[in-house]
This record gives structure tokens, C-alpha cells and sequence, in this order.
């Protein structure tokens, strides 16, 4: 199981690479549009479209990374204080709450994209796109981490009962101070 996990969080570092990539390209995209605009009083037409797209793509593509990074945002001030069984169980109950949130938000975007590909959806815009082209892999990035969440949920709902509580919560617990320290300095 643990291997499942680890090679989960070796794809969702892949993935976001590739959302890091079409934000860097969005962001060459819309430089070169301003520069067009500037200079010659000309445009490319669908950069702020493009950016759009693939601002919600490199979203839904981190959002596995952030899972396993232990990234996502938690309020946490009085968490260390408290014994260690009640911060696993709410551990496990944060992680269920963010995959049941996630859950829905998938299976809304299912409904969405089926919708998009029934009709044949195209934007608005001069430029007509196929919603369909973005919404997939939008799609897919979310599908992505709702997958990864429930591998982590199973794996370390396993981990805990065997006995190797340390392991699940070096992998769905709050990051120490140590940990946040090591992050900031690699």
C-alpha cells in the first residue's frame, strides 16, 4: 500500500510540474499579448481565454502534490497540545472532509464535461473553444485527487491499525515546526 502511495505522489509531482508549466506559459503568452498591444496595436485574441483554461488545469493537477505535501490549508493552533489519539482521529476526519468536498466537486465537473460533450459546448468568444478541450483534463486532475485522497485515507487508516501510527502521521498530520523549517531550507 505504502508503495502505491509513494508512486501516487511521484505522478502528482510530475502533474505539478506540468501545471507549473502552462502557468508559466500563460504567463509568456500574456506578456507577448501586452508587448503586441504596446507596440504594434495588434493582438493575439484569447490570451486572457488561454490563461483561463490553464490557470484551472494547473489547479485541479496541484491538488494532489498539495495533498501529499501536506500543504493544504489547516487551522491548527491548539492541534500539538492535544494527545496524540484525538489528533489522529481528527486527522483522518480532516482528510475525510477534504475527499468528501473533493467528491463533489468531481462528481459535479462529471456532470459538466457530459454536459459539454452532449451539447458540444464552445465558449463564448471569437475563438469558439471546444469547452471540452480544457474541461477533460480539468476533470481528470480532480478525478486525480480524489483518488490519491482515499490510497492515503486506506493506506494510513491501515498504517494506524497495524500499529505504525507514526508513519500515518508523518503522511496525513499537521508538519511540525522541524518539517516546515527542513521545506523552507531544501
Amino acid at each position: 500500500m505504502l508503495g502505491m502511495i509513494d508512486a501516487a505522489h511521484r505522478l502528482s509531482r510530475w502533474l505539478v510540474w506540468l501545471g507549473g508549466a502552462l502557468i508559466l506559459g500563460s504567463a509568456f503568452l500574456v506578456t507577448l499579448e501586452v508587448v503586441l498591444r504596446k507596440l504594434f496595436n495588434t493582438s493575439l485574441a484569447g490570451a486572457d481565454e488561454i490563461s483561463g483554461y490553464a490557470f484551472g488545469v494547473a489547479t485541479s493537477l496541484g491538488l494532489a502534490f498539495a495533498l501529499f505535501e501536506r500543504a493544504h490549508i489547516r487551522v491548527d493552533a491548539l492541534f500539538l497540545i492535544l494527545p496524540r489519539p484525538l489528533r489522529m482521529f481528527l486527522n483522518f476526519f480532516g482528510l475525510a472532509l477534504l475527499i468528501g468536498f473533493a467528491v463533489i466537486v468531481t462528481w459535479m465537473a462529471w456532470g459538466l464535461v457530459a454536459d459539454t460533450l452532449q451539447h458540444g459546448s464552445r465558449s463564448i468568444t471569437p475563438m469558439r473553444t471546444p469547452l471540452a478541450i480544457p474541461q477533460i483534463p480539468w476533470l481528470a486532475g480532480w478525478m486525480f485527487f480524489v483518488a490519491c485522497g482515499a490510497l492515503l485515507f486506506v493506506g494510513m487508516l491501515f498504517s494506524t491499525l497495524t500499529g505504525n501510527m507514526a508513519e500515518a502521521e508523518r503522511r496525513i498530520g499537521v508538519k511540525t515546526l522541524d518539517e516546515q523549517i527542513k521545506d523552507e531550507t531544501a
